[in-house]
């Protein structure tokens, strides 16, 4: 790990003067992109990214008028959720607006006249990022609508007073290779650069954790982070 963390300092000095394309040594690259790729499937000029539900998703499915419809449900292993009088609806990859269309298609076919169909997501299991290290709140929340690292660490209600802001990191696997894209939140704050997106199973990492110290000594040898720093760390 000594030899790797050597390795990757010194590409990081060497990026500096270096032309285009990726540098470092076997296995662990620094590469000059501006900012941390996003998943491979998502589409990055989307500017609100509707959530599909996964399985074991717990949905709030209110019907009005019909207190028998009304209550959470959980979508089961199979991306499915069953319902009284609708049957059994496939809910995973769809959104909560489309599965209560298709609720009240089915209720409308002889038992409820009119029916008004409404589904929340009450709680997410199959789409989450994950917040560790110096935050008020560290978990996993998930990752509704278009998400940005200065929201995901509002959703953990903030950092604590002994967290390191010049160097937050997000890990993130693109493609089937292990990333991470190393950021200044007071360069966010002061408009230097954008506030990078986060998304599903991504893993944002502040301050001092077991995580983060594996960059402890590039960090230190490195530049300050003005702008994003990406790292590819398997290959």
């Amino acid at each position: 790990m000594k030899c790797k963390l050597f390795i990757l300092a010194a590409a990081i000095i060497v990026s500096s003067c270096a032309g285009p394309g990726p540098i470092g040594g076997p296995g662990l690259q620094v590469t000059p992109l501006g900012e941390l790729p996003p998943p491979h499937g998502t589409d990055p000029a989307l500017e609100a990214r509707p959530y599909l539900i996964g399985p074991f998703d717990k949905l709030q499915v209110n019907v009005f008028g019909v207190k028998e419809l009304t209550g959470e449900v959980q979508v089961d292993g199979s991306g499915r959720i069953a319902l009284p009088l609708a049957g059994s609806v496939e809910a995973a990859g769809q959104t909560p607006a489309q599965v209560a269309d298709e609720i009240a298609r089915r209720l409308r076919g002889g038992y409820v006249r009119d029916p008004q169909v409404a589904v929340n997501l009450s709680e997410s299991v199959s789409h989450v990022f994950t917040v560790e290290g110096e935050v008020e709140k560290p978990g996993a929340y998930p990752a509704v609508g278009k998400m940005t690292l200065l929201r995901a660490i509002a959703r953990a209600e903030g950092t604590t007073d002994f967290a390191g802001l010049d160097d937050v990191i997000i890990f993130r696997t693109v493609g089937g290779e292990r990333m991470a894209g190393v950021y200044n939140l007071a360069a966010i704050r002061r408009g230097n650069y954008d506030d990078p997106e986060v998304y599903a199973d991504d893993l944002i990492v502040v301050g001092e954790s077991p995580t983060r110290k594996i960059f402890r000594d590039v960090l230190q040898v490195a530049p300050a982070v003005v702008t994003p720093l990406v790292y590819i760390l398997t290959r």
